[in-house]
């Protein structure tokens, strides 16, 4: 899946936000020591206490180290568990934070990388140590994404079409095959406005019809991080909404209560449309507007819900 221009413009400039929120919480303390460590830079000793002293001013780095011109390491590794010898006389020339340095920066912020021993994501501030403006060599300190201060802005996917090809090998037999009644198609008529009455009335707020195997998942609004399973038999009952408390529809729903039901008829008309392509399940999330698709072809669509009902987007002509 290839992501279209304006999701990769929204979602870079949120990268670029907190990169640049995080350089700038790095940038003073890391100036510091290394100035600090350039007095020292000839006394292994005093190096490592140096560092492991400036570390407390980077209470979310998980190691901070000094390194000569060439790259290779002068220093321990100073974590806040204290020194750890085994990279003294390292190489770090191959680094990916080596390889990214900025020539017009004194400080390079490197892009996200996964840590050799954790394997998890990082990244590494690399500050140039200078005297008498003549490098002498780097400080460098790693930080787990994990443990960063980040502001955590939310990232809002772009509500656009977007089409998804699925497994090739399946796609390559498509002409070969033909949609079967399922349990469910043959009951589709009862299932439909059970399911409705469910979004509408009783807090469910993401469902997903699967009409090849007969049942449909759901999340609820008052278990929200749980999904539930519903056999075919259990959505014909609408007993079923018994099971499921009233909740007044929320107000920061996208999709409007009243478009809940033709999103549901639409899909029983691209199930039954075709015999070859035809829908094997299709799902509605009220609060991001969107709805989901997967045919027989293993293609899947995500659709705004009124281009869905709209008929007249790139989706509907390619239908």
């Amino acid at each position: 899946m290839t992501p279209t221009p304006a999701e990769n413009s929204q979602l870079k400039a949120l990268i670029a936000r907190q990169r640049a929120s995080l350089y700038n919480l790095l940038l003073d303390p890391m100036q510091r020591a290394a100035r600090r460590c350039a007095k020292v830079l000839d006394d292994k000793q005093a190096l490592d206490e140096t560092l492991q002293h400036q570390l407390q001013r980077l209470p979310y780095a998980t190691f901070m180290y000094v390194m000569d011109a060439s790259c290779r390491q002068l220093s321990d590794n100073a974590s806040h568990a204290g020194l750890v010898g085994k990279d003294f006389n390292r190489d770090r020339s191959d680094r990916p934070y080596m390889q990214q340095l900025d020539p017009e920066r004194d400080m390079t912020l490197s892009e996200a990388y996964l840590s050799l021993r954790a394997n998890r994501p990082s990244v590494t501030a690399v500050q140039k140590i200078q005297r008498d403006g003549q490098l002498l060599g780097y400080l460098g300190a790693d930080f787990d994404l994990r443990d960063l201060p980040l502001t955590r802005e939310h990232y809002e996917q772009p509500g656009q079409w977007r089409q998804i090809k699925g497994d090739p090998a399946i796609r390559g037999q498509v002409f070969k095959q033909c949609r079967i009644d399922s349990a469910l198609d043959g009951q589709i008529d009862l299932v439909i406005p059970v399911l409705a009455e469910l979004m509408a009335q009783n807090g469910i707020f993401h469902g997903k019809l699967h009409f090849s195997s007969s049942r449909a998942t759901v999340w609820s609004l008052e278990d929200p991080y749980r999904f539930h399973i519903l056999s075919h038999e259990e959505l014909m009952d609408p007993d079923i909404c018994l099971a499921y408390p009233h909740y007044p529809y929320p107000k920061d729903a996208m999709v409007p209560v009243e478009s809940i039901r033709p999103i549901l008829d639409t899909f029983k008309h691209l199930r039954f449309a075709d015999q070859t392509f035809y829908l094997r399940a299709g799902s509605i999330n009220i609060f991001n507007g969107i709805v989901g698709l997967n045919f027989s072809c293993d293609g899947s669509h995500y659709i705004p819900y009124d281009q869905f009902l709209a008929r007249d987007s790139a989706f509907w002509e390619g239908m």
